[in-house]
């Protein structure tokens, strides 16, 4: 399905009855990533995959697509099909988008999961290495997408990962210049928003990799102390529902039914 906002195109599915569950994929991604988790959630949930401005079958809305202007697409997405209340999960970016609409959209959240996902603003260094990304990217985005999507797994899982890090290649590659660069942008300049673990209503849970090459773990673990937040810890990379698929789904689903 499709809805135009502010003259772009947003591709979105919206499939099952039951209690909305909204998933948001990460950088150089889209709504595929989500298959087996949404299968698993289909008999009980009604579940709505969105691709994020400038990804998938999503247009470009500008150079910039900050976190908050990817939240309003979710937002507008959900008045769309009049849902109101949702749960939120997030990969990596897609956490960064779920965040930025707890903030602006509080009352509408009935429970966040961050997947391989931070609280945290870029520090400087992150933000000097987001610079570089980009000019890579305006050189040789095929390049860029092809070692950026392997190293996302950890190390010793790459072999054994060859066929799915080979499918979510081909499906980045699909990804416009123009979208990686401004999600490239739209990340570095986000706020830090380690509050909403500490100060919100909704149920919480974080899903972080012992050996996540993205992420550093100590860091994520100091985001959670003396929050209410569920935190499920796999020993493996940022791709945590490829990585970690079987127990991944079990939490998710076992998270689900306490909301």
């Amino acid at each position: 399905m499709r809805l135009n906002f502010k003259g772009t195109d947003i591709f979105y599915e919206d499939a099952g009855k039951g209690s909305a569950v909204v998933l948001l994929h990460g950088f150089l991604e889209n709504v595929t990533i989500w298959n087996s988790l949404k299968e698993e959630l289909l008999s009980r949930y009604r579940v709505i995959t969105i691709d994020l401005l400038g990804h998938g079958k999503t247009g470009c809305l500008g150079y910039v697509h900050t976190m908050e202007m990817m939240a309003e697409t979710v937002k507008a997405v959900l008045d769309e099909l009049m849902v109101r209340r949702v749960s939120l999960i997030g990969h990596s970016m897609g956490g960064y988008v779920a965040l930025a609409f707890a903030e602006a959209h509080p009352d509408d959240v009935k429970a966040l999961v961050l997947v391989n996902s931070t609280t945290s603003a870029d520090s400087e260094v992150k933000k000097k290495n987001r610079d570089r990304a980009i000019d890579m990217v305006k050189h040789n985005h095929k390049s860029f997408v092809r070692m950026g999507i392997a190293n996302l797994f950890r190390p010793k899982n790459r072999k054994i990962f060859a066929e799915e890090i080979k499918a979510l290649k081909k499906e980045a590659l699909k990804t416009p210049v123009q979208g990686i660069v401004a999600a490239l942008e739209g990340m570095k300049i986000r706020n830090d928003r380690e509050i909403l673990l500490h100060f919100t209503p909704f149920q919480k849970m974080m899903i972080i990799g012992r050996k996540d090459p993205v992420l550093n773990y100590e860091a994520l673990i100091e985001q959670v102390e003396e929050a209410e937040v569920k935190v499920v810890e796999f020993p493996d990379g940022h791709m945590s529902f490829i990585e970690n698929k079987s127990q991944f789904i079990d939490n998710i689903k076992k998270f689900l039914k306490k909301v």
